[in-house]
């Protein structure tokens, strides 16, 4: 009775099948094709992951600074309440002063608050902010699947029970399908989003003496 385990004997079965297949010459060719492919592809997976970490540690700062700016510009974009019980008290002062009105000509005078409309550089650096921040947490999470892709790629193209020959088959389809989609191409283009981040300048604070 075999009490080898189903595990065992596939590998087994694997191993016999590789070398009744490649029982000529091939066999120490495909070995030194892994061997080769092996260290490349670990410089790639660790190059591409440390420009991932870099990216992401400009980003969060960049977020950071980002979403505490966008806290406070955003107070901009609404009436200040501040206003608002200004401009009733100053009606109220108003109408109270005036001695030829008498208390129910106050009561039936309409109060109507002024329209708020935000001036066009809170809207404009808002805007700005907004697609700065949107940008960043988008290049964020396009390095974070560069990271967890570069992992996955060395997992699956070194499987350490898998013959020399099947090794080099699965090497080279997942080379050509990064090959096909440009992938070293858009990992170079990826730092390359950070530049265009847009920053607004500073508003122009006017010179009080310019007209002296």
């Amino acid at each position: 009775m075999d009490n080898t385990s189903p595990q065992a004997r596939t590998e087994q079965g694997q191993s016999s099948q590789g070398q009744a297949i490649f029982s000529d010459s091939s066999g120490p060719l495909f070995h030194m094709y892994v061997k080769m492919t092996e260290g490349e592809d670990e410089k790639m997976s660790h190059r591409w992951q440390k420009d991932a970490d870099g990216i992401l540690i400009f980003t969060g700062l960049f977020s950071a600074a980002l979403a505490a700016l966008l806290t406070v510009s955003v107070q901009d974009l609404k009436s200040n309440p501040q206003d608002t019980t200004a401009f009733y008290l100053a009606n109220i002062y108003q109408l109270l002063a005036d001695p030829n009105m008498s208390r129910a000509s106050i009561l039936a005078t309409p109060v109507q608050l002024p329209d708020f409309s935000p001036p066009k550089s809170a809207v404009l650096v808002n805007s700005l902010w907004s697609l700065s921040l949107v940008i960043s947490l988008t290049s964020a999470l396009l390095a974070t699947m560069l990271q967890q892709w570069a992992r996955r790629f060395l997992t699956i193209t070194q499987p350490p029970l898998y013959s020399p020959h099947k090794r080099a088959s699965i090497r080279a389809f997942f080379a050509n399908g990064v090959e096909r989609f440009h992938l070293p191409w858009s990992v170079e283009a990826l730092p390359a989003l950070l530049p265009v981040i847009p920053r607004p300048a500073a508003p122009a604070v006017p010179n009080p003496y310019s007209s002296v």
